[in-house]
C-alpha cells in the first residue's frame, strides 16, 4: 500500500480550522483542505492537501492500493514539530488495516517541511517526495527558508553581515569625514577594519583567541604558575625591545658607528639579550613548577633555564664582539663557557634521571 502523506509542519490546519490531526481518508482530507482554504486562501498547505487528494484519486482510479493522510507538527520549532509529526505518523500507520507493506509518498510545500523526512523515513519507507509550490511563486518559499536559516546561524550571520555592514558604512563615514576634512582617514580606517576582519576570519584568529582565553582562564582557576610566568615574560620582552632600541641609538651616536645590518642587529641583541634571557628563565621555571605540582616533572625539564642562560651568554659575547666592545679571547671564553654549561647540565640531569629510574625499578622489584 502507498500512503500519500501530506505534511503541515507548523500545524496551520489545526490552528486555523480546529481540525484534530492526523486526518486519515480521502473525504476527511478534502474537508480539511476546504476548511483551511476558507480560513486562509493564501496558505500554501491548502495546495499540499489538494495535491495529496489528486494523487490519491489518480492511483485509486488505477485500482492501486492507496491511502491519504494529513499529519501536522507545531509552532515550537523543528525538533518539537518533528517529534509531533513522528507521533502522528505512528497513529496513521496503526490505523491502516492492511497486510501489505506500506510505503509513503510525502507531499510538502517547501524545504522547511522536508526537514521532517528523516523522522518519517525511520517509521516507513519513502518512495518519493513531491514539493508543491504555486507557479507564480516558484522557489519563493525555498529562497525564504534558505535566507531564514542563514540569518539564524550565528556563524554564517557574522561571516556575511559584518563585511556587508562595513561596506555600507563606508559612504556615510566618508561624508562625515569630509565635513571634518578627514575623508582619507575615515576611508582608510574603515578599509583597514574590513581587511582585518576578513584576515581574522580567513586565519580563524577568533577561534584561536577564544582558545587562548579559555586556556588562560583554566590556568588561572587551576593555580598554575605558567600564567604568571607568561605575563612577567611578556613584560620583560617589552623591556628588552625598548632596551635594544636604546642601545642602538646610543651606539649610533658614536663616531665609529656604522649603519650596516650586522651592526644594527648586534646593537639590538646586546641591549635586549639580558631581558630576553630573564623572560626565558622565568617561563621555564614556571613550567617546571607546574610540572612538579602535577607530578609529571622529569629531570630533563631542568635543562631549560641552563640552556637559556648558555644561549644568552653566547649571543651577548657575539654581539659585543661585533660592536668592538670585547676581544677575541673574551669571545672564545664565552663560547666555551656557554657550551660547557649546556653539556654539564645535560649530563648532570641525564645521570640523575637514569639513577632515579634505576632506584624506582629496584623498589618495584622488592
Amino acid at each position: 500500500m502507498l500512503l500519500v502523506l501530506c505534511v503541515d509542519l507548523d500545524d496551520d490546519l489545526g490552528r486555523k480550522t480546529g481540525f484534530s490531526t492526523p486526518v486519515i481518508g480521502r473525504e476527511e482530507a478534502e474537508a480539511a483542505a476546504v476548511a483551511l482554504a476558507v480560513a486562509d486562501p493564501e496558505d500554501s498547505d491548502v495546495n499540499v492537501i489538494f495535491q495529496g487528494i489528486h494523487i490519491y484519486d489518480d492511483l485509486d482510479s488505477r485500482d492501486e492500493s492507496v491511502e491519504v493522510a494529513v499529519v501536522t507538527g507545531n509552532e515550537e520549532g523543528d525538533v518539537s514539530a518533528n517529534r509531533e509529526v513522528g507521533d502522528e505518523v505512528d497513529t496513521v500507520l496503526a490505523s491502516l488495516s492492511t497486510g501489505e507493506d506500506v510505503t509513503a509518498l510525502v507531499i510538502t510545500d517547501g524545504a522547511q517541511d522536508e526537514s521532517v523526512l528523516p523522522v518519517i523515513r525511520a517509521r516507513v519507507p519513502i518512495d518519493g517526495v513531491r514539493r508543491v509550490v504555486v507557479r507564480q511563486a516558484q522557489n519563493l518559499e525555498s529562497m525564504y527558508y534558505t535566507i531564514k536559516q542563514v540569518l539564524a546561524d550565528p556563524e554564517t550571520r557574522g561571516t556575511l553581515l559584518i563585511p556587508i555592514g562595513i561596506l555600507l558604512l563606508i559612504y556615510p563615514l566618508v561624508l562625515v569625514g569630509a565635513v571634518f576634512n578627514l575623508p582619507g582617514l575615515v576611508l582608510g580606517t574603515t578599509s583597514a577594519l574590513l581587511g582585518l576582519y576578513l584576515i581574522s576570519r580567513g586565519l580563524a584568529l577568533g577561534d584561536r583567541i577564544d582558545e587562548m582565553a579559555e586556556r588562560a582562564r583554566r590556568s588561572l582557576y587551576a593555580g598554575k604558575m605558567t600564567l604568571i610566568a607568561y605575563v612577567v615574560a611578556a613584560a620583560l620582552l617589552v623591556l628588552g625591545g625598548v632596551s635594544g632600541i636604546n642601545a642602538l641609538e646610543q651606539f649610533q651616536t658614536t663616531e665609529t658607528a656604522t649603519a650596516d645590518a650586522p651592526f644594527v642587529l648586534a646593537a639590538l641583541v646586546y641591549g635586549a639579550i639580558q631581558w630576553f634571557a630573564a623572560a626565558g628563565v622565568t617561563t621555564s621555571l614556571g613550567q617546571i613548577t607546574d610540572e612538579y605540582i602535577a607530578g609529571t616533572l622529569e629531570w630533563r625539564y631542568l635543562n631549560a633555564p641552563f640552556y637559556v642562560i648558555a644561549i644568552a651568554l653566547v649571543l651577548h659575547a657575539v654581539s659585543a664582539f661585533f660592536l668592538d666592545l670585547v676581544t677575541v679571547s673574551y669571545l672564545a671564553t664565552a663560547l666555551t663557557a656557554g657550551t660547557l654549561l649546556g653539556i654539564a647540565s645535560t649530563l648532570a640531569f641525564a645521570i640523575a634521571e637514569s639513577r632515579s629510574s634505576a632506584s624506582s625499578a629496584r623498589a618495584e622489584g622488592t
